[in-house]
């Protein structure tokens, strides 16, 4: 599936404050000012071309039929936070057991 930076990004301002979590089960929330989105346990944002970054890698490792098993999947700054919410948000999901089967690592 391929969605556009522009509904993704809309999409994160709708769901700024909410409380997502880690790989690790840490808690955050993020806000997002102009075209950088802040996340509250991190001084540096992330900006809205490495979260467009992040989307080319998600539709490359779909179409290879590969899982994003994980934040480092996505290979950008980051990830440690965007990786939950673009799950949680459902930009991409994982398998389910029987599509697990299925893939190819």
């Amino acid at each position: 599936m391929t969605i556009s930076i522009e509904n993704v990004w809309a999409l994160l301002q709708q769901h700024q404050q909410e409380t997502f979590y880690t790989a690790k089960g840490l808690p955050f929330t993020y806000t997002i000012r102009g075209r950088e989105l802040f996340v509250d346990r991190r001084q540096k944002s992330i900006t809205v071309s490495t979260v467009a970054n992040a989307l080319g890698k998600i539709s490359v490792l779909e179409e290879a039929g590969i899982e994003i098993s994980g934040p480092k999947k996505l290979g950008c700054y980051g990830a440690s936070y965007l990786y939950p919410v673009l799950l949680t948000l459902g930009i991409f999901s994982l398998p389910t057991p029987e599509e697990a089967g299925q893939l190819h690592f």
